[in-house]
């Protein structure tokens, strides 16, 4: 139930990781080089200075893809006003700036809860950001690895003879490609981005639903319902997925959830290798590679945090894959 509630948890933030988010800019990406790297709980005040220019955007633009910010903002140490002018004392250089009396309702004291990143950037916008491509990708990869799987496993597995024989033999030599290297080249073809990562992961993951669903339709097929709807005349169509695969929906679930959780993880691993989303666009494995460096140069939080957080949205659909088992489990 822990697992659920945390799935549950992480589900709702990658919907609204826009409104939850500190930094609300598209991928949270305002950077502030001067404050990079900083320890979780850093505070400092920033000096916002507007745009002359006002971009109009929809609220549904601005839930989706996040605020597409005009501001200019700076880091300072302190301020004060000087001949009718505001001073500003530059966290970078230390060094005194002028602007006009009004700014000074632009200042703002900002705490980084989880820190900053090596460009300066808020570490727990972009953790919270990156949910979104890590819990989408396992939706997306497993509803194409569903709605490929489970009609070829069907058909293998209802049919038999020569059809279960040519679909096998497709199936083994897809199987026998290492996952990974097979991800690689299709996203390689489909070209790097958002979408093409979500598009390969899930057609390498079909093989694992047809072998599934093929030996329990092998199974179901001989039992006494099947061979009434037979005898009655319906069509196979109607048989396969009227009568048989609703009676085989739990294997089916439990495939899916460590499916959920793989996906997650090979997404993790492209964008680690640079072939996954792309950047400014964050993601938990890039976010892992830009930093994984820090781990010995004394700040392994920039690291271990996005690690933590695939190590267990990973774990708790394990779990819920491994309690489904258990659940759905009509022999136990």
């Amino acid at each position: 139930m822990f697992s659920f509630w945390y799935i549950v948890l992480c589900g709702f933030i990658a919907v609204f990781c826009y409104v939850l988010a500190p930094d609300n800019s598209n991928s949270a990406n305002q950077m502030h080089l001067e404050i990079h790297s900083k320890s979780p709980g850093f505070s400092v005040q920033m000096l916002s200075i507007p745009s002359e220019t006002k971009k109009q955007q929809s609220w549904f633009s601005v839930f989706m893809e996040g605020k597409q910010n005009s501001s200019t903002e700076i880091p300072i140490k302190s301020f004060s006003f000087k001949n009718n002018q505001l001073e500003v004392i530059k966290y970078s250089d230390g060094l005194p700036k002028e602007f006009p009396s009004s700014y000074e309702k632009y200042i703002q004291q900002k705490t980084f809860y989880l820190g900053t990143d090596k460009y300066g950037r808020d570490l727990l916008s972009r953790l919270l950001i990156g949910a979104r491509i890590s819990f989408f990708i396992g939706f997306i990869a497993v509803f194409i690895s569903l709605l490929i799987g489970i009609p070829i496993g069907a058909i293998a597995g209802y049919f038999g003879g020569k059809i279960d024989d040519f679909i096998m033999w497709i199936i083994n030599i897809t199987w026998s490609i290492p996952t990974l290297l097979l991800v690689i080249a299709i996203t390689l073809a489909l070209g790097k981005g958002f979408w093409q990562v979500f598009i390969a992961v899930g057609l390498t993951m079909w093989v694992e639903v047809a072998r599934v669903v093929r030996g329990q339709v092998i199974t179901t097929k001989q039992q006494q319902y099947v061979e009434a709807a037979k005898a009655l005349g319906f069509s196979d169509f109607r048989i396969i997925f009227k009568h048989i695969l609703p009676n085989i929906l739990a294997p089916i679930i439990v495939i899916s959830a460590a499916n959920f959780a793989a996906a997650i993880l090979i997404e993790s691993g492209l964008s680690f290798l640079g072939i996954g989303a792309q950047p400014p666009t964050p993601s938990w494995g890039a976010m892992i590679k830009n930093h994984y460096n820090y781990i010995i140069l004394g700040k392994p939080f920039l690291a271990l945090i996005p690690g933590l957080a695939i190590m267990s949205l990973v774990m708790a659909f394990m779990l819920i894959g491994n309690t489904l088992r258990d659940a759905l489990d009509v022999k136990a």
